[in-house]
């Protein structure tokens, strides 16, 4: 992997950041310096090494679960209502899975209960 593929991904994760927090300056520009201070942390990996191919994949990684699985909400009421944003990128599903208690779901328990 060369030096353009690490100004991609960082581009990338910068244009993920943008999409999840839009309107919420604090939150963007936390972000933004956080995806700064670990490229900045990692700028001396070697082209090519083991260590740079998988600090490239986590960034990417990273990027996807911002976009599609972030969604900021805001609270509209005293009783609890929140309007969540959910954008074209927002991953959506049907919950399958869950329904069907495969993996590590909390199927058949009640989460966050008193």
């Amino acid at each position: 992997m060369s030096h353009e593929m690490a100004i991609a991904v960082y581009r990338s994760l910068l244009r993920s950041t943008r999409i999840a927090f839009r309107g919420d300056t604090r939150m963007l520009s936390a972000a933004r310096l956080e995806v700064r201070k670990n490229f900045e942390n990692n700028r001396g990996l070697a082209t090519g090494s083991e260590e740079y191919s998988k600090q490239i994949t986590h960034a990417e990684e990273v990027a996807k679960f911002l976009r599609e699985n972030v969604v900021q909400g805001e609270a509209v009421d005293t009783e609890g209502s929140y309007k969540l944003n959910i954008h074209e990128h927002t991953e959506r599903g049907d919950n399958e899975d869950i329904k069907k208690g495969k993996g590590n779901t909390l199927a058949g328990t009640k989460c966050c209960s008193a």
